[in-house]
């Protein structure tokens, strides 16, 4: 008996977490130039502009995820200072770079989702 009711327990709680993660489960974020333009330009609905702005919160995300992975690549990278990293670009500044292109991406991002947020409510009212 405590078998069976363990094994229906197991089956229920897969079911349930299998049910849940699908319906958390963004929709297809990645898209390429061609289909994020076309959606663009054919963006006219309150739901099309929140998809968009779901898009470009998904871009902001990764952009800020990368950030923080250079982040703690260049703190790795300025602790080994040495005579070969003294040469022009040093790891540093390659790490600095990258970090920096990194957030001002995700700024963009965060920028185009609030552009399309804001379209969405306006053709709401």
């Amino acid at each position: 008996m405590r078998l069976k009711l363990a094994l229906t327990f197991a089956v229920l709680a897969c079911a349930v977490a299998s049910g849940s993660s699908r319906a958390a489960a963004p929709p297809a974020q990645n898209l390429s130039h061609a289909q994020l333009k076309k959606m663009v330009q054919n963006a006219h609905s309150a739901e099309d502009y929140l998809t968009l702005a779901s898009y470009f919160r998904w871009r902001q995300q990764q952009f800020e995820q990368q950030a923080h992975d250079e982040l703690l690549f260049w703190a790795q990278r300025s602790m080994n200072v040495s005579l070969e990293a003294a040469k022009y670009p040093r790891p540093v500044d390659s790490s600095r770079n990258r970090y920096e292109y990194f957030v001002y991406e995700a700024q963009k991002m965060s920028a185009q989702a609030e552009h399309y947020q804001s379209l969405s409510e306006s053709t709401n009212r």
